[in-house]
């Protein structure tokens, strides 16, 4: 740090409540609490760990050879069926995978590639006779494979996928084609080097008809030479920004033919004289019902996120209770740098988001096993799911290296030494915030849902009802569009920054100005849009382009107004009196932040008073100050010990020098060997000469 800050003290805790950090630790760890404190000793395990400095081939077969590890202590099937040997745990399976990310992110997501996605596809788009054809091999390592989805170009976009599966009747077969350079698979872990098998996504053609995407199952490589098949051709893609311990790699299909049996049939089949079948009549909806069965993947790195923004969090916050840094408030004691109110200002509300989001995840958790389980599993239940997951996973990602690097910044050059983990993680979970879908694409499928569910609830309503609604939004409009609201929080708080501050902190109140955001941002965009339907389409992709930013926006507002839910909903669960009022005044710090961060909208849409905006951010300060005393217990609750860390900054080391450098000059001012300072010398001169 080369800049003097103004310290701010740790304030005494007025309610003299603390954190009981075992309680805490339980609530964090939700409803699979076992299951994570397995996978977390088994990420605490030496020779699962990331080793810095590898080259990436190096790398590769490191992580490799950890996937067998994880086979061998049975930590990757208990999603698969129990016949098979699984526990049809599909809840638990997620709760153990993500916190690999602890351990090497390159092992979660290759592990997540080989049992997430590839043996994921098999056991849900195939049939019984699939899956005991190849589960066992996919769940032992004795069939890598890959997850042929994405291609160069079309990421998102996989309905529009240019790779051919075309059936020939005469041999019952699928010829499986690359058309065109841009239809080459790519980005597919477990291409390069040690895939045998993957499952391919393409367009199935049969009698002439395009029936859309289905995948099937495709041999790559001879396992013994690991040479490609005949037709099958392959490149390495090499050194990549992060998560070098995956073989990614592109693939091509030059008519390479594969049994009729191998398409993954469960939702779509072809018989063998080519007629086409399936239980959904819709091919949208088909599409969307083969896609949506694959959404662990987005839950899983969702979970990794929150995973490694809590493990970097401990590290800096352990860090800033220790470092030393300035001697503002004494003339021989330095400040700790959590204690200044900028550094509680960088790191928890960081804390405050991994909290909210470590409590979606959990909601999240349970939604993704109720569906999966059966237990709640309609098409209304698939679709919250699915936008649940989109919505969660792009917010938690980018939390992730928003507090990645702002952990790194606030460590100084300690955290830019790779051994202190910031770098590392940060440049490994670069891509989460792009595949399993773009974070922005997925945004704009949470907001099409939004807008979906706003047509949906006027859609049948009488005229009566509607011409209210319609007074009604005008009344709306009125109030806030001329100040009135405004106008009535400056009577209620008479000015008084007190009456404001209690007024923000209600949680009637958050819950009020979060939710009045989504609901008035949805409404804007569906009214702005409501003739775009009926226009060509040239001219309804015109408008619906000019208010994609708006609809995007308005699907961030929802997904942290989620965020807000699942914290208040988790206090309930809080006994400990103290914890609570601590975890509360946190989510107050999560909540008031969100109306600090769009305040701007807020004021331009009379949602607050200019009274009650200047009092936000003082009030802000104030709890920071409050929660300040608690920032290493509320650390200490995510529950990884030093074998998690692994960062020497964390270690207790810091606090050695701190204390080490504090007893020198205590013991060098006692003797008489302490040298005067210059300027003690020059205020002396100066006072003689005023004689």
């Amino acid at each position: 740090m080369t800049n003097v800050m103004t310290t701010v003290s740790p304030a005494n805790n007025d309610e003299n409540t603390g954190v009981d950090v075992a309680q805490l630790g339980e609530l964090l760890l939700g409803r699979w609490a076992e299951v994570r404190r397995q996978a977390r000793k088994l990420a605490g395990q030496p020779e699962l760990h990331k080793v810095e400095g590898l080259s990436h081939v190096a790398h590769r077969e490191l992580v490799f050879k950890q996937l067998g590890i994880l086979v061998a202590q049975n930590g990757v099937h208990r999603a698969f069926p129990t016949r098979l040997g699984g526990s049809d745990d599909h809840g638990g399976n997620v709760a153990g995978f993500e916190e690999l990310v602890i351990a090497d992110p390159s092992l979660q997501i290759k592990g997540g590639v080989q049992w997430g996605l590839f043996g994921s596809a098999v056991l849900h788009l195939g049939t019984e006779e699939h899956q005991d054809k190849w589960l066992p091999g996919i769940m032992n390592l004795d069939i890598p494979g890959a997850f042929a989805m994405t291609e160069i170009g079309h990421g998102s976009d996989v309905a529009s996928i240019g790779t051919t599966a075309t059936y020939d009747a005469g041999t019952q077969e699928f010829i499986i084609n690359t058309p065109f350079r841009a239809a080459w698979k790519e980005f597919l872990g477990n291409a390069a080097v040690h895939g045998v098998a993957a499952v391919v996504f393409a367009q199935l053609i049969t009698k002439g008809v395009n029936h859309g995407v289905h995948a099937f199952y495709v041999d790559l490589r001879d396992p013994d030479t690991m040479e490609f098949l005949p037709g099958i051709e392959g490149l390495d893609d090499n050194i990549k920004g992060g998560l070098n311990g995956i073989d990614n790699g592109r693939l091509a299909f030059h008519n390479v033919r594969i049994p009729r049996t191998n398409l993954l049939n469960r939702y779509g089949d072809v018989a063998v004289d080519g007629s086409y079948s399936s239980p959904i009549a819709s091919p949208g909806r088909r599409f969307f019902t083969m896609l949506g069965t694959l959404v662990q993947g987005r839950v899983s790195l969702n979970g990794a996120a929150v995973a490694a923004s809590k493990v970097a969090l401990k590290i800096a916050i352990q860090y800033a209770t220790e470092r030393r840094q300035f001697n503002a408030a004494s003339d021989t004691e330095e400040v700790v740098l959590m204690d200044y109110q900028r550094h509680q200002r960088r790191l928890l509300p960081l804390l405050a988001t991994t909290y909210a989001a470590a409590f979606a995840h959990e909601e999240l958790l349970v939604k993704f096993d109720d569906v999966f389980s059966g237990a709640h599993d309609t098409d209304e239940d698939r679709q919250d799911l699915e936008t649940l997951a989109a919505a969660l996973k792009s917010m938690t990602t980018w939390h992730a290296l928003d507090t990645l690097q702002e952990c790194r910044e606030a460590c100084g050059g300690a955290g830019f030494m790779v051994e202190n983990r910031f770098t590392s993680l940060r440049a490994d979970l670069d891509i989460y915030a792009t595949f399993e879908g773009d974070n922005t694409v997925l945004l704009q499928l949470v907001a099409k849902r939004l807008l979906a569910d706003y047509s949906k609830e006027f859609r049948n309503l009488d005229f009566g009802i509607l011409a209210r609604f319609v007074v009604g939004q005008a009344a709306e409009l009125t109030l806030h569009k001329t100040g009135l609201r405004q106008v009535a929080q400056f009577v209620t708080d008479t000015g008084s920054a007190q009456k404001s501050a209690k007024a923000l902190k209600d949680e009637d109140t958050q819950r009020q100005m979060l939710t009045e955001r989504v609901q008035t941002m949805v409404a804007d965009v569906a009214g702005a849009l409501k003739e775009a339907a009926k226009l060509p389409k040239e001219k309804g992709a015109e408008i619906f382009n000019e208010n994609q930013n708006d609809l995007i926006e308005a699907a961030r507002a929802h997904a942290e107004l989620l965020q807000w839910e699942a914290f208040t909903a988790a206090l309930g669960r809080v006994e400990d009196a103290g914890t609570k009022h601590v975890l509360t005044r946190l989510r107050d710090l999560f909540g008031l932040g969100l109306i600090e961060k769009h305040l701007d909208w807020y004021l331009m849409n009379g949602r607050i008073s200019m009274q009650r905006a200047r009092t936000l951010a003082p009030y802000i300060n104030r709890v920071l100050a409050k929660l300040r005393p608690h920032a290493l217990d509320l650390v200490d609750a995510f529950g990884y010990g030093p074998e998690h860390l692994r960062a020497p900054i964390a270690s207790g080391i810091e606090r050695e020098r701190q204390d080490e450098a504090r007893e020198y000059y205590r013991a060098l001012r006692a003797s008489s060997d302490a040298p005067i300072d210059e300027k003690v010398l020059i205020a002396q001169a100066k006072a003689a000469a005023k004689k």
